[in-house]
């Protein structure tokens, strides 16, 4: 996790959030009075946060006390207390939606992760993310794929090259598209192809792809493509994999399963603040 770059995402989702001020807690909480907020988990899950809690409260007020009392990747239960924080009423009221948003979000992908790896249950193939995240969120996100058990694809469009459809329809073939890209690209850099057939799977190969995605295929055409890479080829398999169909993907050998419902179809964990009186 990159703490220089969440703080500069906090300060623009509290800027979102405040405005110009906070009309009701500035007028009813003007002075320094104190209080304290306790963080419940309101249903069982994998809880992601620690950062979002420490550095969105202090960039609030640097005083405010935080007693974090769970860590990334731990199991959480219902009713259990996941953090104390104290200090002035009117930083913790201006800082306690945003931070619950973001905790909710991605305890809630870290949640999904666990159940995916679990359901899964394979010593070999590993489940990874996609692009498909919330813009602005891609960082946090995919921290909280690692904390649920899972493992990260690329970043962005910078740091590994990946020839998908598209590509290929505009350059004319898997083997022009490797081509193009190798004359471009340092050595350092991998390339993936997408592949939809077994023509594609042996065109990739002979083109020098370091990765070869199957996409969209059955768990059988899986193991009869899988039989033709050879061992230095990273396989990966995409499209069509849901959680009630994943333990088929099991026994195919393949080396990743990426899964976008991770990041774009989660559901927040239910957690709330409460003061104490």
């Amino acid at each position: 996790m990159n703490t220089l770059k969440l703080r500069s995402l906090m300060e623009r989702f509290f800027m979102e959030d405040h405005g110009e001020h906070d009309v009701t807690t500035d007028s009813i909480f003007p002075g320094d009075a104190k209080g304290q907020v306790v963080f419940w988990a309101k249903e069982n899950g994998i809880f992601c946060g620690e950062e979002v809690v420490k550095i969105g409260f202090h960039l609030l007020h640097s005083q405010i006390d935080i007693q974090l009392l769970v860590k990334d990747g731990d199991l959480i239960e219902t009713g259990q207390q996941l953090a104390i924080v104290s200090g002035e009423i009117s930083s913790l009221l201006k800082g306690e939606r945003v931070i619950l948003n973001l905790i909710q979000r991605i305890s809630g992908i870290a949640t999904l992760t666990r159940k995916a790896v679990d359901t899964l249950d394979s010593s070999y193939t590993r489940i990874c993310d996609t692009r498909k995240t919330t813009p602005g969120l891609r960082m946090l996100e995919k921290h909280a794929v690692r904390c649920g058990g899972g493992y990260n694809h690329r970043f962005g469009l910078y740091d590994a090259v990946m020839i998908k459809d598209n590509h290929i329809s505009f350059a004319g073939s898997i083997k022009r598209a490797v081509e193009l890209v190798r004359e471009n690209i340092g050595h350092m850099v991998k390339v993936e192809v997408e592949t939809e057939s077994k023509a594609q799977v042996i065109e990739a190969i002979e083109a020098g792809a370091d990765v070869i995605m199957f996409d969209n295929c059955t768990p059988d055409e899986m193991k009869e493509y899988i039989k033709l890479v050879p061992a230095p080829i990273i396989t990966e398999a995409s499209g069509g994999i849901q959680l009630d169909n994943l333990a088929s993907y099991r026994d195919t050998s393949v080396h990743y399963i990426s899964l976008g419902f991770l990041t774009h179809s989660v559901k927040a964990l239910d957690i709330s603040a409460k003061v104490v009186i």
